[in-house]
């Protein structure tokens, strides 16, 4: 039986966020900083709830308390977004990275894209990655991965199994539409060039993937 090792880290934005009041908040505050009052009056509801979702906000990063002197008296307090808060919308890099992959495809070949796809995955590994220091141990590479997966987007966790081999599952993959689309370049070349080069000179192997129908994506982790 495969025990739990470790839970996600981060988590990417909230399924159906825009569709409840604190959502509203953010699209509100996505036109521009608004008090606490204005944002009430926006959303037909009481300033102490419209502060209440404030608070709730920027404890998560997501909002950031601004003041602006207007005439006499004290600033008011406006609230704006943070970068943080903007990458809660929902975004279609998949349907721009389908557009890419299939007019290199047409132009040039998949050798090509394949190369392309490989370099482009140690590259984002090294953005990802500079600011923290992998693990010696082929564990602490493995929570190591998972941290950097998860500031990615992915939802990922460790598996362990009684013969102590290490598993990395992903249930969430940030770009299943172009992974469905195109398994081998962005399972096979592009997401196994990524998980390697943030491993750290331990090799992996795909077991499953979401871009060829799985639940999840899992990678076991080589063994010295």
């Amino acid at each position: 039986m495969v025990a739990a090792a470790e839970k996600p880290a981060e988590a990417p934005p909230e399924a159906g966020l825009f569709d409840r009041t604190r959502g509203k908040v953010l699209d509100e505050l996505a036109n521009g900083p608004k008090t606490a009052r204005d944002l009430a009056h926006r959303l037909g509801i009481q300033e102490s709830a419209a502060r209440g979702h404030l608070d709730r906000l920027e404890e998560r990063g997501w909002v950031v308390p601004t003041f602006r002197k207007e005439g006499v008296g004290r600033p008011r307090k406006r609230y704006a977004l943070t970068a943080l808060g903007q990458d809660q919308f929902p975004k279609k890099y998949d349907l721009m990275v389908d557009a890419i992959v299939d007019g290199l495809l047409a132009h040039e070949g998949e050798g090509y894209v394949s190369a392309v796809l490989a370099e482009a995955g140690e590259r984002v590994a090294k953005l990802v990655s500079q600011d923290l220091t992998p693990g010696k141990s082929v564990e602490e590479k493995a929570h190591h991965l998972v941290t950097l997966l998860n500031r990615l987007g992915f939802r990922s966790h460790l598996e362990k199994s009684p013969d102590g081999r290490v598993r990395v599952v992903r249930t969430n993959c940030v770009f299943r539409t172009s992974a469905l689309a195109h398994p081998f370049l962005l399972c096979d070349v592009f997401d196994k060039h990524l998980t390697e080069a943030l491993l750290g000179e331990v090799g992996i192997d795909l077991e499953d993937s979401i871009g060829r129908g799985g639940l999840r994506c899992s990678h076991l982790i080589q063994l010295p």
